[in-house]
């Protein structure tokens, strides 16, 4: 089960004057599933209202309804294996979304595997939280005891020309459990949770 407050602490971090998230990386995917360009770029340097929405997107994942829209999933040892979405995806954590290589083939596994008869875009975010250690009534101690670095990632129906619309689904990983980087985890954001996206946790992340 995810902890509600686990999320809100993220989510409360997702404002253009406390983010300290790092780089966006995304491309953009026409109606037939072909690629249809990427950007990266240091997140920092984004203009103010370019943040504002980017943010917006981002926060969606975190600021969902816990253990209905945003669920956890488990990477088995099996599914951590050399070669794996996980091998890939703590890669790409670890060069904070700067090789552009590594980018090209997760788009590519989601191009492959992503249901979908629409245009959509496949935006990632890189950060860096410096937890603040906490008493046990939850007052801030002030000395951090954990940098929790994770991706954020969000994949979206464009609205208009490169423009993102409202999240179809998304994740975070590692998941964020009892205030602490969980690598066997990931939280993943289904929109509609009637009809989830189970492609992106079964076939695309390999998680269960």
């Amino acid at each position: 089960m995810i902890n509600r407050e686990d999320m809100l602490e993220l989510t409360r971090r997702m404002t253009p004057a406390r983010t300290s998230i790092t780089r966006i990386a995304g491309c953009y995917i026409d109606r037939n599933g072909e690629f249809d360009g990427s950007f990266n770029t240091n997140f920092l340097k984004l203009s103010g209202s370019d943040k504002s929405k980017n943010l917006k997107l981002a926060k969606t994942v975190p600021f969902a309804d816990t253990n209905k829209k945003l669920i956890k999933y488990e990477f088995t040892p099996k599914s951590q294996k050399p070669g794996s979405m996980w091998q890939l995806l703590m890669a790409m954590k670890e060069c904070g979304l700067k090789n552009d290589a590594l980018m090209d083939t997760f788009y590519d596994v989601v191009m492959e595997r992503y249901q979908a008869d629409y245009e959509y875009a496949v935006l990632v975010f890189h950060d860096r939280y410096d937890i603040p250690a906490k008493a046990a009534d939850k007052e801030r101690l002030g000395e951090s005891e954990e940098v929790f670095e994770y991706l954020l990632c969000v994949i979206c129906p464009l609205s208009g020309e490169y423009e993102s619309g409202e999240p179809e689904c998304g994740f975070l990983f590692p998941a964020f459990t009892d205030r602490s980087g969980d690598l066997n985890h990931v939280n993943i954001y289904q929109r509609n949770s009637d009809r989830p996206h189970m492609e992106l946790v079964r076939d695309i992340l390999g998680a269960e």
